[in-house]
């Protein structure tokens, strides 16, 4: 029996989590879980898997929650410290990192030191604090198992090789929403439309993030730390059939790649279950009916987002927690429609440009320069956009 911490388990990957869970009781126990302030959400989890703890980001929503819960053997806390506490429980032997954006960097480092196996599905994490975490996770003798299906592919693809036999790394990239949007119709596309992923169902971050290509930048960021490759050996490829999730060239020109359908739990089960592999009810993959697979360079011109995640990584320093701040104070005002949709990476631009080049030496440097980035980016858009 794995006894499961889960963070950010009202998200579309927390909720496939628990699903997972549900369907092998006898192989998983969810013993905390924590969110942001979806009490509803979260007293449903609660009264259904009935951990020992769950925290809520927002204390006055978790003290609802508490209200509603009496009676339930279940400790409620709040707040970045509710938040520490689930994610070091003593009775967790996994900890599935699932915390949209910057704010499950905190909680994920802290489950790390306190010697947690991670199923790291947060990428940001790795965008912000990519060394710091895998020294600590090194240090403390931690699995870093991704979620992400990109990285999960790649992880599979390498089992049983040899890490100095790598060429390089492909990233495939469905292209989102927009893939066919003529340039030109881009600067008029709303958040509705932005937000119709042709593929995969996913949050409203990550769905605008695949739109702008993003997503793959802030995963080519993250493999670089993942597997220890230099991002100019991690290579993205659009493929719109989204069923090869990612693929490993290998030194004598072997390509091992992973096929599958699109859904997450696909490689949730297989953090989760590591090396084990869980029979999941999926409707197989049929490739006599898909018919074709194709792929092509992304168009820079179209996604320019790409090419900043690169530059961010290529830089070092705190550029990468820059480029995220940035991004997810766009994302956030493109959602709610004060930006359009081509101002988002205009905003990523102008904040990546007035940033200072220092290298961040602890948690709290990194903390400081995305708090530094958002005000930035806030004021960019304020006075610019």
């Amino acid at each position: 029996m794995k006894r499961i911490i889960l963070l950010g388990s009202t998200g579309s990957i927390g909720v496939n989590t628990l699903d997972v869970a549900a369907k092998f009781p006898d192989r998983f126990k969810v013993v905390a879980l924590a969110a942001g302030r979806n009490g509803d959400r979260l007293e449903e989890q609660i009264r259904l898997f009935r951990p020992r703890m769950a925290a809520l980001m927002n204390e006055e929503a978790a003290a609802k929650l508490r209200d509603r819960c009496r009676g339930l053997d279940v400790a409620i806390v709040s707040g970045m410290e509710g938040m520490n506490q689930v994610a070091t429980h003593p009775e967790g032997d996994l900890v599935v990192a699932a915390i949209v954006g910057a704010a499950g960097l905190v909680p994920t480092l802290s489950a790390i030191r306190a010697g947690k196996p991670i199923a790291l599905a947060n990428k940001e994490t790795m965008v912000m604090a990519g060394q710091l975490v895998t020294e600590e996770a090194k240090c403390r003798r931690v699995t870093i198992f991704p979620v992400d299906s990109e990285h999960s592919a790649i992880f599979q693809s390498m089992e049983g090789h040899r890490r100095e036999n790598i060429r390089k790394l492909i990233l495939t990239a469905s292209g989102g929403p927009l893939l066919k949007t003529p340039l030109s119709g881009m600067r008029r596309v709303t958040p509705k439309r932005a937000l119709k992923h042709p593929n995969w169902k996913m949050g409203a971050k990550i769905t605008i993030d695949s739109a702008t290509l993003m997503n793959k930048g802030l995963e080519v960021i993250e493999a670089r730390w993942l597997f220890d490759i230099p991002p100019s050996r991690i290579e993205v490829l659009i493929h719109p059939q989204s069923v090869i999730h990612s693929m490993v060239e290998y030194v004598d020109g072997s390509v091992i790649a992973q096929l599958g359908i699109p859904d997450m739990r696909g490689p949730l089960s297989y953090a989760l279950s590591y090396p084990d592999r869980l029979a999941l009810e999926l409707p197989p993959l049929d490739l006599s009916e898909i018919g074709r697979l194709t792929f092509h360079l992304p168009d820079k011109k179209r996604f320019p987002c790409l090419d900043y995640a690169y530059e961010a990584i290529q830089a070092g320093g705190i550029l990468p927690t820059v480029l995220n701040a940035a991004n997810e104070e766009a994302v956030g005002a493109f959602l709610s429609e004060r930006i359009g949709f081509l101002d988002i990476g205009r905003v990523i631009r102008k904040t990546m440009d007035a940033s200072h080049p220092r290298e961040p030496k602890t948690l709290e440097d990194i903390l400081e320069a995305d708090a530094s980035a958002r005000r930035q980016a806030k004021k960019i858009m304020a006075e610019v956009v």
